[in-house]
């Protein structure tokens, strides 16, 4: 019995310790003009969807919820909030090659008509970033209205 004692305790101080270890939560400068949404100029109901849905993960504006500041939760949701940039950032979409920009708009649309964004695991905790099949639909045509095209397997 003392065995599990000293284990817990040990795992107590580690989780104690841990917290010492913080994600760095600066969000890196915006420059308006090349803003995904400046350029597009959604309607007002499609950039809320943007902004609701897609933003905290996939911009530089991300807003960090009060559990980013406990470990390990934080380190993994700092890791997902950096893929998510990499793979796209609506912050920095105006320095992307035409190209490119016009496969990220193609990839978007596959990603939301498949149900893949907003992850599962986002809309969990965040209930307002679940699309209702009206803002999906929504969604949807304006991506297709400003050049994206759905791939054979996008619904």
């Amino acid at each position: 019995m003392k065995t599990v004692y000293k284990i817990l305790l040990a795992l107590v101080v580690l989780l104690v310790l841990i917290q010492f270890i913080r994600i760095d939560t600066t969000n890196p400068p915006v420059d308006p003009a090349k803003d995904f949404i400046t350029l597009k100029n959604p309607p007002q109901a499609v950039a809320g969807i943007l902004r609701a849905s897609c933003y905290d993960c996939h911009s530089n504006e991300t807003t960090y919820p009060w559990y980013t500041n406990v470990a390990p939760f934080s380190w993994l949701i700092k890791d997902h909030i950096d893929e998510g940039r990499r793979k796209l950032n609506f912050s920095e979409y105006g320095d992307l090659p035409a190209k490119r920009a016009k496969h990220k708009l193609d990839e978007s649309y596959e990603m939301v008509a498949e149900g893949e964004m907003p992850m599962t695991s986002y809309t969990l905790l965040h209930r307002d970033a679940k699309l209702s099949d009206a803002q999906k639909q929504e969604l949807l045509a304006w991506l297709k209205s400003i050049g994206a095209k759905s791939t054979p397997e996008a619904k």
